[in-house]
């Protein structure tokens, strides 16, 4: 089957940065789907695993945690799905990656993919949709005002992948005020065409942005990248016992800051339920699933904004590159091998 891979570790514009090459098909067995790749997605997880992490010596590495495709095969144990079942996944960083042919994920993180979305349209979803839903509800609780703060959230890096859905989600599920951050012109417009109450500029000082608002100190605040460069900004503008999440890779972080605020710090990775095999794994699937009614039924929408044809090393490399320049605006799509 056709695959896209590397063998050693390091910056994009390496010619074997990324190549095509042709691996074995996989067999589905036990809890696995054999899934019939037909889009992907690329993710920020995508290029630090491809900066940082090699193969045994001889093999590949192959990247890709966003899939849509339609089920091949079952393994023994499978309840949930049928050969021709059209699903949407994150999938595991413990495994291989998606940007194959065939692909091989446990049923319990899979989702049925929306029917009104195309391939593409879907492929954009399911890791940012499990991402920010985890820690809006699972981590935050934004569903649990806390005393005397604005019943707000602040979510930084609004345009991005993880802040394009976290913004709908929480427009869609709660009464939160969400005022999301951007700095150029067209992604100040894809936030509030998402439904941000706010927008605030990113490069610039967020307390006193936030302050001008008018609406008081901000229950929760959703970091989703720079958390370093905004970090004393958010410890000066968050309420008294708020509730602080991230889910970037700030070299240090030192909370002591919110201590006299008594600010709770939460942490997100969507990979742990399918890392440490929890006992409430399946809940990555239900989610999905959750997602993909409320998309069939007009109240989320996807936020794929860059579709590329084919899946191949050539249109991969390119994703990579956007994604690192810091530049993207929702989701990066490659579609048909």
């Amino acid at each position: 089957m056709k695959a896209i891979g590397y063998q050693h570790p390091g910056p994009i514009d390496r010619e074997a940065a990324l190549v095509d090459i042709e691996l074995e098909r996989p067999t589905a067995t036990g809890h696995n789907l054999l899934v019939e790749v037909q889009a992907i997605s690329v993710n920020p997880v995508d290029t630090k695993v491809r900066r940082s992490a090699a193969p045994p010596t001889g093999e590949w590495k192959v990247l890709g945690w966003d899939a849509v495709g339609r089920v091949a095969e079952v393994g023994a144990a499978v309840t949930g799905f049928r050969p021709g079942d059209e699903v949407f996944y994150a999938g595991s960083i413990a495994r291989a990656g998606a940007n194959s042919q065939f692909h091989l994920v446990d049923e319990r993180i899979v989702g049925h993919k929306p029917a009104s979305l195309s391939n593409a349209e879907a492929a954009a979803l399911p890791l940012t949709a499990i991402t920010a839903w985890e820690m809006l509800f699972d981590r935050l609780d934004i569903r649990k005002p806390v005393p005397g703060a604005s019943n707000a959230i602040l979510i930084i890096g609004g345009a991005g992948g993880v802040g394009s859905i976290a913004i709908q989600l929480a427009r869609a599920l709660t009464d939160v005020t969400v005022i999301a951050t951007a700095s150029r012109p067209e992604t100040k417009s894809w936030v509030k065409e998402l439904g941000a109450h706010h927008v605030v500029d990113h490069g610039k000082p967020l307390a006193e942005q936030v302050a001008a608002l008018g609406i008081g100190a901000p229950a929760f605040v959703f970091s989703t990248t720079e958390t370093h460069r905004h970090f004393k900004e958010i410890v000066e503008l968050i309420a008294p016992q708020g509730r602080f999440g991230l889910i970037d890779d700030p070299e240090t972080l030192d909370v002591m800051p919110f201590k006299r605020k008594a600010v709770s710090t939460h942490w997100e990775l969507m990979f742990t339920r399918s890392l440490f095999q929890t006992a409430d794994i399946a809940e990555q699937g239900r989610l999905l699933d959750e997602v993909s009614r409320r998309i069939d039924e007009g109240k989320l929408r996807t936020t794929v904004t860059e579709i590329l044809h084919p899946i191949n090393a050539a249109n991969l490399k390119a994703a990579h590159a956007l994604i690192e320049s810091g530049k993207a605006k929702g989701k990066i799509v490659l579609e048909g091998f």
